[in-house]
């Protein structure tokens, strides 16, 4: 029988959390709650397809290797992927500078981050 390797679990930092709410607030604002809708589904169903595919995800120039990217639409899905998890560490607009916002924002995200990790690894052993 062969063994199946464990899906690495897909968390998201409060931070990717709160991107989003501003995300989903400014779409409704400029277009409309039916354009907003669409813009998040778009952005929920590229995360499903980064959870079962991890391969997708790319590294960009210039930008720590441990970081690593998705685009969906016009914005920037930022991830930290180990073998038990695929983190979102921030969404950002692509208009943005990346490399600037991303620096403004690495303390707090790395902290998150082990935090996460610690969480899991809890978890797992009480599993």
């Amino acid at each position: 029988m062969k063994t199946r390797t464990p899906r690495p679990r897909l968390l998201l930092t409060k931070r990717a959390l709160s991107d989003l709410a501003e995300v989903e607030a400014y779409s409704i604002t400029q277009w409309g709650r039916r354009v907003a809708t669409r813009y998040l589904k778009d952005i929920e169903s590229s995360l499903r397809l980064v959870a079962d595919n991890p391969g997708i995800l790319r590294t960009l120039d210039g930008m720590p290797s441990e970081l690593q990217f998705h685009r969906v639409n016009k914005h920037w899905l930022v991830f930290d992927v180990s073998s038990s998890s695929i983190v979102v560490l921030t969404v950002i607009h692509a208009s943005m500078d990346v490399p600037a916002r991303l620096a403004e924002i690495v303390p707090q995200l790395a902290a998150e981050v082990a935090h996460l990790h610690g969480q899991l690894e809890s978890t797992r052993k009480q599993s």
